[in-house]
């Protein structure tokens, strides 16, 4: 069955939202926003943007319905919109890594590492939450963490790792997840723990794919009315 063609006028919106997509500093802002809710000043920071620059790029993706935002005094915090942004951003960067030889090159060795490395799926994992045999390890940096995490998870940042070992039981299988598909922290934490004796596994997925599938997950919001 063929697809039905694209209307006129929905062929505008789409071309719409992708001209507010087309820039590389937007789509960065939506990734580190996609880890969790943040301010403007934290953004400027992660992205390398000023703050007045920052603004102006969001702006143009909360007119689109990229991002939402509240107000905290004199902080404004912006969020992922309503719409499946997440979902957005994956397709687009599988359509990325389908299509760009430079930057399959760019992630080989990153992804013969996954692809070498046996990952966990969010089906089992969600069958075995709660049953006490694994430890899920998130090796984020702790300000993402703090925005939001699978339940249960313990956070030690990946460049943390190896020194704090002792912190994990030795006696049940490690889970390590982290941001996404371009992300390779949880791959590098899988290999480094089982180089020294540790059972361990990489969720075949990321934060922000867990949340955009509606799965629990702890949140400030969360934590502070349960």
């Amino acid at each position: 069955m063929t697809a039905p063609p694209v209307q006129p006028l929905l062929a505008a919106e789409l071309a719409e939202l992708a001209r507010t997509l087309g820039n590389a500093h937007r789509l960065i802002l939506l990734e580190h926003i996609a880890q969790g809710e943040r301010p403007v000043e934290r953004l400027a920071e992660l992205s390398g943007l000023s703050v007045a620059n920052t603004s102006q790029h969001l702006q143009q993706l909360r007119r689109a319905g990229f991002v939402m935002t509240r107000r905290d005094g004199k902080h404004v915090y912006y969020r992922l919109g309503a719409a499946p942004i997440a979902g957005l951003l994956n397709a687009l960067g599988a359509v990325a890594r389908h299509n760009r030889g430079e930057m399959r090159r760019l992630l080989a060795d990153s992804q013969d590492r996954r692809d070498g490395l046996e990952a966990i799926s969010r089906n089992e994992l969600l069958s075995r939450l709660g049953d006490g045999s694994m430890t899920l390890l998130d090796v984020r940096p702790a300000d993402e963490f703090a925005q939001g995490h699978l339940p249960g998870a313990i956070n030690i940042p990946a460049d943390e790792l190896l020194r704090r070992l002792a912190e994990l039981p030795a006696d049940r299988e490690i889970v390590a997840y982290c941001r996404g598909p371009f992300c390779v922290l949880s791959s590098d934490a899988v290999t480094a723990l089982r180089a020294r004796g540790w059972r361990a596994r990489r969720l075949d997925a990321g934060f922000p794919d867990w949340r955009a599938e509606g799965l629990a997950a702890q949140t400030p919001a969360a934590a502070k009315h349960g």
